[in-house]
Order: structure tokens, then C-alpha cells, then sequence
């Protein structure tokens, strides 16, 4: 049997193991408490930096200008009035936006219906170069928007054709296309610049006629041709003509200065005679022959 004192002693050492337990689990739930602040500590940067870079994402404040083209940069609604070249720019999300613009040379190939100055239709085909002003997209984009092709550009283009074309007559288009197509693209120069497009060329490629017109200019087209082939021909008749008169004038006349040679000296008849014998003698029925020119024997 164990004594009262055995039994005193066993309950304090229970106490002590009990109190000892206690402490090192409470030791144990401090350190484990502690290393998850830790972890929780350590982890607060990288949700920070997540949220940030999904900020970064969604909001998008970097944008980029491709080569051959300038940004514009809409703060609240209003217009910069500088543009930005080629490269990465900085926006505040939510208080800009940002707009590119082609600024490289553009070529387009249309066709328009128009009217002589003798009121005979054509189709023309044209083909004009252009660009935007670097310097000014934003004031193109201000005044005109995106959409400045069927805007201003066509409506400016077609209008000067029809005002240059309408002051010629068809036939005479045909043969003086240089000189419409360089009054179109110097008006066009002029026009276009003060809406912030430089044109670099324009060529008239096709003129295309009604059927109607095309086959009555063939026709006097060979109407004129063989009138000046039958002209030519009456010129080259009154010009053998002429060279005939000519001739006969200068023998009429050399045939008169000799026949007054001859007159005026009989010797020369004898000389002429001479000139013109072939060497024989003339025959006669009586026999023997005759000298034909008389030589009288000198002294």
C-alpha cells in the first residue's frame, strides 16, 4: 500500500508534468502562430505585386506608334496638341486615351462619271498618291475624324475632275490628257493641304466614252485622214504640173535664144548641122555624092 506522502508526492509530479505540457503546447501554438504571420507577411508582396500587374493588364497604360505612323494623345475629351512620333508612350488609364494615324503614302484607284464642256459623258479612271501631314494628324483627327477619306479626300478629288474636265470639249481632252491631268493635280495640292493631306500624284488612266461618241470620232478621225490624203495627192498632181511648166518655160526659152542665135549668125546653122551629122554622106539617084556644106577653098 503506498502511503499518504507517496500519494502527495505522484500529484505534484503529475502537476508538474501537466504544467509542463501546458507550456510547451502553448510554446508550440506560439511558434506555429508566428510562422504563419510569417508566411502571411512574406506573401503580402507578392499578392500586392499581382494585383498590380493584373492592374497593369486590365488598365494597359503603355501604348505603342508602329513606323510610318503618330499618336494622339484624348485627355478627358480634349485633343493634345502634340503628336507622338514612333515608339512606347506612357496614358493614365481612365483619364486618356490614345488614337494612331497612318502617315505613310496611300494609292488608291477610282472611277467617276463626268461631263465635257460638250456635254458628252466619260468614265474616268484615276489613280492619286497622298498622305497625311505628320505634323498635324491631330488637327485632322480634331476637324475630321478617322474616316477623313470619304470625308474630304474623295469629295475634294472627284469635284476638281469634274471642274477640270468640264472645261474641255471630248476630242480635244483625248489629245491634251498632260495638260488636264497637271491643272487636276496642282488644284488638288492647293485644296488639300489646308485639310492637312499632301498629294503626290495624280494620273488620268483611262477616258472612256460612250460607244456612240467613240465610233463617230473614229469616223471623222478617217474622214480627216483621207481628206489629207486627198489633199496631199492634189498637191503632188499641181506640183508635177508646175515642174512641167517650168520645164517646158526653160526649153520654150532656151529654144528661143538659140533659134535668135541663128539668126543673127548663119554660121552657127552649119556648126548645128555638123553637130547633129552622123558621118555618112547623103546618096542621090544621079550617083556619087554631095557634100551638104559648102566649103568655099580659102585665098
Amino acid at each position: 500500500m503506498r502511503t499518504e506522502s507517496e500519494w502527495k508526492a505522484e500529484r505534484v509530479e503529475f502537476l508538474n508534468e501537466r504544467r509542463e505540457f501546458r507550456n510547451s503546447g502553448e510554446e508550440f501554438l506560439i511558434k506555429k502562430e508566428r510562422k504563419m504571420m510569417d508566411k502571411k507577411f512574406f506573401g503580402m508582396p507578392i499578392l500586392v505585386l499581382c494585383l498590380l500587374v493584373c492592374f497593369l493588364v486590365m488598365c494597359n497604360p503603355f501604348v505603342m506608334v508602329g513606323p510610318g505612323e503618330r499618336g494622339i494623345k484624348i485627355r478627358l475629351g480634349e485633343v493634345e496638341p502634340e503628336c507622338y512620333g514612333e515608339g512606347l508612350h506612357l496614358i493614365f488609364p481612365f483619364i486618356q486615351k490614345f488614337r494612331t494615324m497612318d502617315v505613310k503614302t496611300q494609292r488608291n484607284t477610282l472611277t467617276t462619271a463626268v461631263y465635257t464642256k460638250d456635254i458628252q459623258q466619260a468614265r474616268i479612271t484615276y489613280v492619286i498618291n497622298y498622305n497625311v501631314q505628320p505634323d498635324k494628324v491631330n488637327k485632322l483627327f480634331q476637324e475630321v475624324g478617322m474616316d477623313y477619306v470619304s470625308t474630304i479626300l474623295t469629295p475634294v478629288v472627284e469635284g476638281t475632275i469634274k471642274d477640270i474636265i468640264g472645261k474641255w470639249n471630248a476630242q480635244d481632252l483625248i489629245a491634251n490628257r498632260e495638260k488636264a491631268t497637271g491643272d487636276i493635280l496642282f488644284k488638288l495640292q492647293n485644296s488639300l493641304a489646308d485639310n492637312y493631306i499632301n498629294v503626290s500624284d495624280f494620273q488620268m488612266t483611262e477616258i472612256n466614252y460612250s460607244d456612240v461618241f467613240e465610233r463617230a470620232i473614229e469616223s471623222k478621225v478617217t474622214a480627216e485622214q483621207e481628206a489629207l490624203k486627198a489633199k496631199n495627192k492634189t498637191v503632188q498632181v499641181q506640183e508635177e504640173a508646175k515642174q512641167k511648166v517650168i520645164a517646158a518655160e526653160a526649153e520654150a526659152k532656151s529654144m528661143a535664144i538659140r533659134a535668135k542665135a541663128l539668126s543673127q549668125n548663119k554660121s552657127l546653122v552649119q556648126y548645128e548641122a555638123v553637130q547633129k551629122w552622123d558621118g555618112k554622106m547623103p546618096q542621090y539617084m544621079l550617083g556619087g555624092s554631095m557634100p551638104f556644106i559648102n566649103v568655099t577653098p580659102s585665098k
